[in-house]
């Protein structure tokens, strides 16, 4: 795999050689000398000098590996690299060469802090005193004070990041809702998530029946394979057998479909649940709310049920391109074991020198309204699907919001009991889950190769295809 982004190419070449040494049975041994085999020589590429690019090396290793790095939080999936946090703008408002040493200094009259002054080349903003409220800059008449945010700050829809005492980074857990907008934003790969990948590998290497569910983003993220030959690669890994999770999102599509029929007829409100980020979001954020909350499943957990029902002691990976997901099987008992990116599925598969698009064909198991579930907007359509097919006629009515600070903005509305709407469909990732942080190519590539291959898919409906593998068995809330 070659990234065209650096700081992702690295986390990739850590993730890789940790799975080759774990599959190898090599990883303690030969841990000490992955940022030598990765960061080689004497002469730095990306950093000041080579020593702290393998300190960034081995705490990636770290976070790969599934630890907390030393005076780390255990509260959060999501985790601040101490080393690779550095790059961005110290002081947020800086006055450019535009300003015109105006008469009117309305720059300092608008600053409560006394911050700025004006000298005989220009305003100055003395950053011991700035608190960055921004007026300075609304009031400037030639738009010379500049607003540099950094990039992790700019990204963060619920205010999670503020600076610490070293001006770095640092993540408020108890607003956090591991959407993983910051790991994707930030130009040096500075904050990065949690890794199962050694314990999964050890779960594969051991007795136990080990089952893969991938989500139905995957569709576009690695080239022109199909779900039948991922499912093939993911058995040459030693997963014991794979599931799409677009079954258990036409599950989870039917079941809360008859919840929205029950609450548009009792004039009651409803949000979806899928979405682990836009939950979060709900119950840290506008907790009036959690009441509204679909009862319905995630189509993760619907799946990880029916994959016990055939299976009780089966252990159960599910992979994906969102970070959340890894905090929502800390909160749900009975959903996924282990949680896998498709950073981490890309980096296992080169490992072992597997080529899903070489592999060999299997069978399709959700709907085109399942996978429909990876995409904004797919998951009321599959609802809407759901009432038609059991002969409902509603006029259902949808606020479908596509990235978080959508979500943030249509709650907001909701809490002031002021949404039209009957439902919000929440997606915290813009475009869906197909542009998850977590993904492998870029979102237009995916949407390129995803159209082509879903054009393969059967037309087989929601109704048929749970009947056909008997999922109503499966609790769904």
């Amino acid at each position: 795999m070659q990234y065209d982004n650096d700081a992702k190419q690295l986390k990739y070449e850590v993730l890789k050689r940790v799975a080759e040494l774990s599959f190898a049975g090599e990883l303690e041994d030969k841990i000490d000398q992955i940022p030598y085999d990765i960061i080689p020589g004497t002469v730095a590429k990306y950093r000041c000098c080579v020593y702290r690019e393998r300190e960034i090396i081995r705490e990636r290793v770290t976070m790969a590996r599934g630890k907390d790095l030393p005076g780390g939080s255990e509260d959060g999936i999501v985790t601040v690299l101490p080393a690779a946090c550095e790059g961005c703008p110290i002081n947020r408002f800086t006055v450019t060469t535009n300003c015109q040493r105006c008469m009117a200094k309305k720059c300092v009259a608008a600053c409560p802090f006394g911050a700025i002054t004006v000298t005989g080349s220009g305003a100055y903003i003395d950053p011991a005193k700035c608190k960055e409220c921004g007026r300075c800059a609304a009031a400037c008449p030639y738009n010379a004070i500049s607003d540099t945010m950094r990039p992790c700050l700019r990204a963060c829809p619920v205010d999670a990041i503020s600076m610490d005492d070293n001006k770095q980074a640092s993540i408020k857990y108890d607003r956090c809702i591991g959407c993983g907008a910051c790991t994707a934003s930030c130009p040096f790969g500075a904050i990065t998530d949690k890794s199962s990948i050694v314990e999964v590998i050890r779960q594969l290497q051991s007795k136990h029946p080990v089952y893969a569910m991938f989500a139905p983003a995957i569709e576009g993220q690695f080239g022109d394979a199909t779900v039948g030959m991922l499912k093939s690669a993911l058995k040459q890994l030693g997963f014991t057998g794979v599931y799409e999770v677009s079954l258990g999102a036409d599950a989870v599509a039917q079941h809360e479909a008859a919840e929205l029929k029950e609450a548009m007829e009792d004039g009651r409100k409803m949000t979806t649940s899928c979405c682990p980020a836009f939950v979060s979001m709900i119950h840290k954020h506008f907790p009036r709310l959690v009441p509204l909350i679909s009862h319905t499943v995630s189509p993760m957990t619907a799946t990880a049920r029916f994959i016990r029902q055939e299976n009780p002691k089966a252990q159960v990976v599910f992979i994906g391109p969102c970070i959340a997901k890894k905090q929502e099987i800390t909160r749900v008992e009975d959903s996924a074991d282990y949680v896998l990116t498709f950073e981490e599925l890309a980096a296992m598969f080169d490992a072992r020198g597997i080529n899903p698009s070489a592999a060999a064909e299997d069978e399709q198991d959700g709907s085109l309204y399942g996978k429909g579930f990876a995409m904004s907007g797919g998951v009321s359509g599959a609802v809407e699907r759901a009432l038609e097919e059991a002969g409902v006629d509603m006029p259902v009515t949808c606020k479908k919001c596509n990235g978080a600070k959508e979500c943030k903005k249509a709650l907001m509305v909701l809490n002031a009991g002021r949404l039209p709407e009957n439902i919000v469909e929440g997606m915290a990732c813009e475009n869906g889950c197909i542009a998850g942080p977590a993904s492998v190519l870029p979102l237009q590539r995916t949407v390129k190769n995803r159209e082509k291959l879903l054009k393969k898919a059967d037309a087989r409906t929601i109704s048929e295809n749970l009947v056909a593998h008997q999922f109503d068995r499966i609790k769904m809330d």
